[in-house]
Order: C-alpha cells, then sequence, then structure tokens
C-alpha cells in the first residue's frame, strides 16, 4: 500500500491539471474544503460528481465497554461523518 497524498503533493497536481499556479489551486481547495465543512456540519450532504457524497448522521445513546477495565458505561449520542463512494469510483478502482 502508498502512502496517502499529502496536501502539498494535492496542490501541485491540482495545480498542473488546471494550468494554474498553486497559489490559486491552493485557494481552490481550502475553498472547496470550507464549503463541505459547512454543508456537512449544518447537517447537509455535499455530492461530489464522481467521487461519493459526504454526509453527516446520528448515532443514538448506546453503551459501550471500557477495553482496560471491562466496565459497561454509557456513551451519549453523537454525529458521524460518513462519505458513500460514488460507483463510477469503485468501478475505475476495480477494474
Amino acid at each position: 500500500m502508498t502512502k496517502p497524498m499529502t496536501k502539498t503533493q494535492l496542490v501541485a497536481a491540482l495545480a498542473e491539471e488546471m494550468g494554474s499556479d498553486k497559489k490559486s489551486a491552493g485557494a481552490a481547495l481550502e475553498a472547496i474544503t470550507s464549503l463541505i465543512t459547512k454543508e456537512v456540519s449544518a447537517g447537509g450532504a455535499v455530492t461530489l460528481p464522481g467521487v461519493g457524497k459526504i454526509y453527516c448522521r446520528e448515532r443514538p445513546e448506546r453503551m459501550v465497554r471500557n477495553p482496560q477495565t471491562g466496565a459497561q458505561m454509557k456513551k451519549e449520542a453523537d454525529k458521524v461523518v460518513k462519505m458513500t463512494i460514488a460507483k463510477a469510483l469503485k468501478d475505475s478502482v476495480n477494474g
């Protein structure tokens, strides 16, 4: 397994793909990240065509176990960010 692409590498690749400089590519990446964060934290969802859908899901209150002591304890309800991968991306990876 290879190492994940870093932000610097992503900005450089984005700049090359866009045919622009790294500064504008970095600003575009920051803007997209900011928009996704705002929308998902407000309870909405964002679909990135060809990549997938990012959304927030609520988890109910539940009982969990402390692995060190084995004691049962109640975990409050919380929210988690999920992503459903697009079929096009799955197909390109698998075949």
